[in-house]
């Protein structure tokens, strides 16, 4: 399996390329794009961009140079009918440098792009929600030769849908990003944190009415409280376990190693990393911890014995038995987690609630 991995600055390529990155993915905001349509909505991210064509085509050859390739992501919420002819010429000036695969979000600049035959590959985004080999097989059609699949898709779902469709190829979340919604479905923006950050951290003051108007048990306020409590501990992990690392480095927060060789064994073409905006520590971190992962599994390990190599990384075993920060909660209750000796409870880690 290859690795995804992201980067937001050129001088980011080589070093990705070089900790074991096989496909590098980034977006571009150009100057004439801004100036066009007063707007950054190229892709879904407002930050994290590079902003020039000679950037895009330096990082096409660096990659070239380290083994590697560059995919563009075109991923927005929206775009409007002009936005879409835009599109479609930066699609072909960016197969006119060598670029690798486009990655759409959108199913009618899909279909666009795919009529066009540019000569270059189109990967359907997680956007797009395939959860079954019937979606898949219409984003092939469409012109998709592989499919990135949403996050919260089983490993048996997975498995099936790969299964069904084996002329397409196919993309998993292993690392990082944790949308608490379907993000597929989700038409709100990442704000700056001083706006109050991404709406689904869900940072709002709440107050509890009955619908009768009669006033609250103390029972009542007691189970409430204890239910935000418990969300709150959710969006914790979600959110990368208050975005802390260990000791050297590596990032806690949504993970999927551990299912890794279930993956493989599904014929998954790649393992995609999240965290376009994130620092370069951040991102070589996790590549490293996702080459480490498969390289158990070449050694041909047993799956079982990759599970516990890729749940011990971290040293914080109890992180992962909880199964909030899985993607693929299914490992754990297979083999399940073992705590750490001596490892702290959640809440002595950075920032836990």
């Amino acid at each position: 399996m290859k690795i995804v991995a992201p980067i937001s600055r050129v001088d980011e390529v080589a070093a990705v390329a070089a900790a074991g990155a096989r496909e590098i993915y980034c977006g571009i905001v150009p100057t004439d794009w801004t100036d066009r349509f007063r707007s950054a909505g190229v892709n879904r991210r407002a930050f994290g961009n590079l902003t020039r064509y000679e950037e895009l085509g330096e990082a096409i050859a660096i990659a070239a140079d380290h083994g590697a390739t560059i995919s563009l992501v075109m991923n927005a919420q929206h775009y409007a009918d002009e936005q879409v002819g835009a599109l479609q010429e930066l699609a072909e000036r960016f197969a006119g440098m060598g670029g690798h695969a486009l990655i759409v979000g959108d199913i009618g600049l899909l279909a666009r792009l795919g009529r066009r035959g540019l000569g270059i590959r189109l990967h359907a985004s997680s956007l797009l929600a395939c959860r079954n080999a019937g979606a898949a097989a219409l984003l092939g059609e469409l012109g998709a030769c592989r499919v990135v699949l949403p996050r919260d898709v089983t490993l048996g779902e997975i498995t099936a849908i790969a299964a069904a469709r084996p002329e397409l190829e196919f993309e998993a979340f292993v690392l990082n990003d944790g949308c608490v919604f379907e993000e597929g479905n989700c038409h709100t923006i990442h704000l700056p944190g001083r706006l109050g950050g991404p709406i689904c951290l869900d940072r709002y003051a709440v107050e509890y009415d009955r619908v009768d108007g009669r006033r609250l048990a103390g029972t009542e306020i007691e189970a409430l409280a204890a239910n935000d409590a418990l969300h709150d501990e959710w969006l914790w992990y979600r959110f990368g376990c208050g975005f802390s690392v260990t000791a050297n480095g590596l990032p806690f927060g949504p993970c999927g190693l551990c299912a890794v060789p279930t993956l493989a064994g599904a014929g998954i073409a790649a393992v995609k990393i999240a965290g376009r905006e994130g620092p370069l520590d951040r991102k070589l971190k996790s590549v490293e911890m996702v080459r480490a992962t498969l390289d158990r599994l070449e050694d041909a390990e047993s799956d079982a014995s990759v599970a516990a190599f890729a749940q011990g990384l971290r040293a914080r075993q109890d992180l992962c038995a909880t199964g909030y920060m899985c993607y693929y909660r299914e490992v754990i209750e297979r083999y399940g987690a073992g705590t750490a000796h001596g490892a702290p409870a959640p809440a002595a880690v950075m920032g836990a609630p």
